[in-house]
């Protein structure tokens, strides 16, 4: 690829009313990412060095999170909605400034890859004015037909305006164009909106620049990558395709996983070498696993941190800001959440551990809690190196247990414990010699129906 400026400009004021939603179109998550934040993932990965990214009026959501996926991002309002031509026209300051390749991609295709925009860069870099990405769907009706004179691109017809034997051809258009930087604005400028609908469409560029001598060309792709979010269930059938592909990279970077296909993981999850993932397990955004962890079956993860070696689950749920250390484990039923668990310590099952510490080789009992929250704040605990809590206690924060200290089973502990002492912090044990079930003295039962006395007064 030649050392080419070129000028993404990102269509994403669709409002999405088919989704029967109040969120924009485009701010719809796949992979725990947001439609819209895919394709600028796509853009950023291509290389490309400037991003226009074309609003809807009021949509100051969609513009900031434009902004949180591309910081460079320039944004641009299209007030009325006037057709895809008028859309990018909007962003005229933008095509103004001189790119040598004008790339137009839709904010509602989170399949599109970083490969795929590459080339179609490329195809301008040979000489092509303008260059359009095509596929071959199994049922082409519906969409616009790529109209094609040997190897050169002369039309784009839709559907109701096309002829019974265009309507035979199964090449259709994907809807994304590169436009050659020196005539983009010439082009765009040209369309007209002599139509029922009065507006421009960005399809018409392909005739007019027929129409202009200027070569125009069709590149290539699979129709998973062009495939533009409308329903639910598309959005629904992009996760599944999405969902895929992470499984698939997984795999073949040396991620062992049991059953893949009942496995979801995010897009920005990531392994380390001969990790091993049991069935029926979520990661969630921001989830970091490292060599040689074990996920076990039914955990949730999120915003969590798994050291080398270490051990989740079955039936955990880490929260964000979890760090597990190496070699430490995490057993069934337990929650952990804004806390660091060291290297080897270990909460097996039954505990909540939720803005606190827990030193190196440290012994968290079952149905531990720290009782994190007081109505109002949180507050941290800190579980000091080698400390043992014993079963069913609960640690009142803000509050210490030092290094090598003891918690025993069942104690409310509300004040720091010295390192290497023991802690009790539990009622005294009552015995009471001789106690049978039932022998207490009992009130006799009233007789149905029977009156209650009055008292005599004296």
């Amino acid at each position: 690829m030649s050392k080419r400026t070129c000028l993404a400009i990102v269509l994403a004021a669709g409002e999405g009313t088919r989704m029967r939603s109040a969120r924009p179109k485009v701010l719809h998550q796949v992979t725990g990412r947001s439609l819209l934040a895919h394709v600028l993932g796509a853009v950023r990965a291509a290389g490309m060095e400037q991003a226009a990214v074309v609003v809807g009026p009021d949509s100051d959501a969609v513009a900031e999170e434009a902004r949180r996926a591309l910081p460079k991002a320039q944004i641009f309002v299209q007030s009325e909605r006037r057709g895809t031509a008028h859309a990018v026209l909007c962003a005229r300051k933008a095509i103004a400034k001189g790119a040598d390749d004008v790339l137009v991609i839709f904010g509602d295709t989170p399949l599109i890859s970083a490969e795929t925009l590459k080339r179609l860069r490329g195809a301008i870099d040979h000489h092509a004015s303008v260059a359009v990405l095509g596929f071959r769907p199994k049922n082409p009706f519906g969409y616009g037909r790529l109209i094609m004179t040997g190897h050169r691109l002369v039309a784009i017809r839709e559907e109701k305006d096309a002829s019974e034997a265009e309507r035979q051809i199964d090449f259709c258009n994907g809807g994304l164009m590169a436009l050659r930087g020196e005539v983009a604005l010439e082009i765009l400028d040209r369309i007209d909106d002599a139509n029922a609908k009065r507006e421009f469409y960005l399809t018409d560029a392909v005739t007019i620049a027929d129409k202009m001598a200027l070569e125009a060309v069709a590149l290539e792709t699979t129709e998973d990558e062009v495939h533009g979010i409308n329903t639910r269930a598309q959005l629904a059938q992009a996760e599944a395709v999405m969902q895929q592909r992470l499984r698939a990279a997984a795999l073949e970077a040396g991620v062992t996983m049991i059953a893949p296909e009942t496995v979801f993981l995010s897009a920005d999850t990531k392994f380390g070498r001969d990790v091993v993932v049991e069935p029926n397990v979520v990661f969630g955004p921001g989830c970091v696993v490292e060599d040689n962890a074990v996920v076990h079956a039914f955990c949730h993860l999120q915003g969590a941190h798994v050291g080398k070696g270490a051990s989740v689950g079955p039936f955990a749920r880490l929260r964000p800001g979890t760090t597990l250390g190496a070699k430490s484990r995490v057993g069934n039923f337990v929650e952990v959440k804004a806390a660091e668990i060291g290297e080897g310590a270990k909460a097996n099952h039954l505990a909540y551990i939720g803005d606190g510490h827990v030193g190196d080789g440290a012994n968290i009992g079952a149905g531990t809690i720290f009782c994190n929250y007081d109505g109002k704040n949180k507050h941290r605990t800190e579980v000091g190196k080698g400390a043992f809590i014993g079963s069913n206690s609960a640690l009142v924060a803000p509050v210490k247990v030092g290094a090598n200290a003891y918690v025993g089973s069942g104690s409310v502990i509300t004040d720091d414990v010295p390192a290497g002492a023991l802690a009790l912090g539990r009622g005294r044990q009552v015995n009471k010699p001789g106690w049978k079930p039932g022998s207490a003295k009992k009130k006799p039962a009233a007789r149905p129906g029977a009156k209650a006395k009055k008292r005599t007064k004296r």
